[in-house]
C-alpha cells in the first residue's frame, strides 16, 4: 500500500500541481482518479468540507487544497526547494500565487460561464488584471528569482489552460499585441523543460473543454 496517495483528476491544474511537486521532490504516490460527477466516498471522506479535489493522504491523513499541499509536500519531504529560501521572495510568491487564485480564476470563471452584464462586466474586469500580469512578468522568465518555483506551479492554469480554454470557447482574451510580455512568458512556460512533463495533452484537454462548452449552450 502506497504512503502517499493523490485522489485527483488528469486534466486538472489544480491536481497537476499536487504531481509536479511529488516528482520534484521524487515522492512516490498513488494516484486516484476521481469521478468528478460521481464523487467517491473516499473522497467525500478525506475533504469533507469542500468535497473536490486534489487531496493528499500521506500516512493515512488527508491535506487538502492545492497550494496548501504544495506547501506541505515543500516542508515534508527531501528535494530541491519548492518555496524560496529567503523570507521576502516566499511571501512574494505567496502573494503571486494567490492573486492568481483567487482573482483571477474566479473573474475568468464569470466571463466564460455568465450570462449578460455579469460577463461583459467581467470581461473588463479580466483585462485589468492581464494588464497586472503583463508589467510583472515584463523581462521576467519566472514570478520570483531565477527559479521554477511556487507561484509558477500555480500560474499553470494562466500559461496553459487559459489558451485552450479561448480555443474551445471562442472567446480570445490575450493576444500579442494587447499583452506582449504575457504572451511571450506564456510561451517560455510552455517550453520550460520543468513544466512540459507534469501538463495533461492538449488535445485531450481541448475536446474535454469543447464538450462542456457545447452542452453548456444546448438548451435544456
Amino acid at each position: 500500500m502506497a504512503e502517499v496517495k493523490l485522489i485527483g483528476f488528469p486534466l486538472s491544474p489544480f491536481s497537476r500541481r499536487v504531481e509536479w511537486a511529488l516528482k520534484v521532490k521524487g515522492v512516490e504516490y498513488e494516484f486516484i482518479e476521481e469521478d468528478l460527477q460521481n464523487k467517491s466516498p473516499l473522497l467525500l471522506q478525506s475533504n469533507p468540507v469542500h468535497k473536490k479535489i486534489p487531496v493528499l493522504i500521506h500516512n493515512g491523513k488527508s491535506i487538502c487544497e492545492s497550494m496548501v499541499i504544495v506547501e506541505y509536500i515543500d516542508e515534508t519531504f527531501e528535494g530541491p526547494p519548492i518555496l524560496p529560501k529567503d523570507p521576502y521572495d516566499r511571501a512574494l510568491a505567496r502573494f503571486w500565487a494567490k492573486f492568481l487564485d483567487d482573482t483571477c480564476i474566479p473573474v475568468l470563471g464569470k466571463v466564460l460561464f455568465g450570462r449578460g452584464e455579469e460577463a461583459e462586466k467581467s470581461k473588463e474586469e479580466f483585462g485589468e488584471l492581464l494588464k497586472i500580469l503583463d508589467n510583472e512578468v515584463k523581462d521576467k522568465l519566472f514570478f520570483v528569482g531565477d527559479k521554477f518555483g511556487f507561484a509558477d506551479v500555480v500560474a499553470n492554469f494562466m500559461a496553459f489552460w487559459l489558451g485552450i480554454l479561448e480555443e474551445a470557447s471562442g472567446v480570445v482574451f490575450v493576444t500579442s499585441e494587447k499583452f506582449p510580455n504575457f504572451c511571450a512568458w506564456r510561451d517560455n512556460y510552455i517550453e520550460c523543460s520543468q513544466v512540459k512533463e507534469y501538463l495533461p495533452s492538449r488535445d485531450v484537454l481541448l475536446a474535454n473543454f469543447q464538450t462542456r462548452f457545447q452542452a453548456a449552450a444546448t438548451p435544456n
